[in-house]
């Protein structure tokens, strides 16, 4: 078994959870109750504290704080936690807070995200698998983030909304409303413009696949009649098409806050609560 290489200027404590291979730089400060997976590095200069768990092979850059406690005023000083999953680059001067007692007590980041210089993940967020963070892009609390998700620079999410899994929020965009999967979002009060298609030829999904979930997209955001009615009516024509379901389903299970619409539709920036739209 290989031990870990501590530098001799860090300040790891005894009780923290070291995996093999890993590399802790100079000046870093790991508190007790974190772990760290296989494999993982510390470049220099890292603060991790609280209840934190960060997976093998996860690199975390300079000035990078993790684990630190939630800005909350309702926060009570509870033993909640981070988890951040394996293969995760986490770059300059990022910062993840751990949960609160009022929601699940912990923010869950998945394997493989790229959180790039200055980004801030909320307490009680969950962010899904693959999912990219541009500079300076910041998740208020309790926001949920599906799979492959990529924020550009300067986003910002208002708390409790969904982000469905691959979409695009164009960078300087805020979100105040949930985000159909596959959607994209731009705007400072933000709409939705469209599906985000590079993002799914990337994912290596069918033409033909593309083109239905379009024609699916025509329906619901631009067909006749009330909103659910179009919900319904996508939901039969499109019943053997996996990803059409997946927006679907996402939409019926609403949320605590509205569905983001397009502008062209309803007024610029406006948002729907789609069990009210008639």
């Amino acid at each position: 078994m290989t031990v870990a290489a501590i530098d001799s200027t860090a300040c790891v404590a005894s009780a923290a959870k070291i995996g093999r291979d890993v590399a802790i730089g100079p000046y870093c400060v790991v508190g007790p109750h974190v772990s760290l997976g296989d494999g993982c590095r510390l470049v220099a200069h890292v603060h991790l504290t609280g209840h934190t768990s960060i997976g093998p092979r996860t690199v975390i850059h300079p000035f990078a704080s993790l684990g630190s406690p939630p800005q909350s005023v309702k926060y009570r000083g509870g033993p909640t936690r981070l988890v951040i999953g394996a293969d995760c680059d986490i770059r300059e001067n990022v910062t993840m807070s751990t949960g609160t007692e009022d929601d699940r007590g912990v923010t869950e980041v998945g394997d493989r995200c790229f959180f790039m210089v200055g980004s801030h993940v909320a307490h009680d967020c969950k962010v899904g698998d693959e999912v990219t963070f541009a500079n300076n892009v910041v998740l208020a609390g309790h926001v949920s983030v599906g799979d492959h998700v990529v924020f550009g620079g300067q986003a910002a999410v208002r708390q409790y909304v969904r982000i469905g899994e691959g979409a695009m929020i164009v960078g300087l965009s805020g979100v105040r409303a949930d985000l159909i999967p596959f959607g994209c979002a731009h705007g400072p009060l933000a709409n939705l413009v469209g599906l985000n298609v590079v993002g799914l030829r990337r994912r290596g999904v069918a033409r033909a696949e593309i083109r239905r979930l379009r024609q699916a997209y025509q329906v619901l955001f631009f067909g006749a009649g009330a909103f659910r009615e179009r919900v319904e009516a996508v939901a039969s024509e499109f019943s053997d098409h996996p990803i059409v379901a997946r927006v679907v389903d996402f939409i019926r299970a609403g949320g605590a806050r509205p569905l983001t619409m397009t502008a062209a539709r309803h007024g610029a920036g406006e948002t729907v609560d789609a069990d009210a739209m008639s």
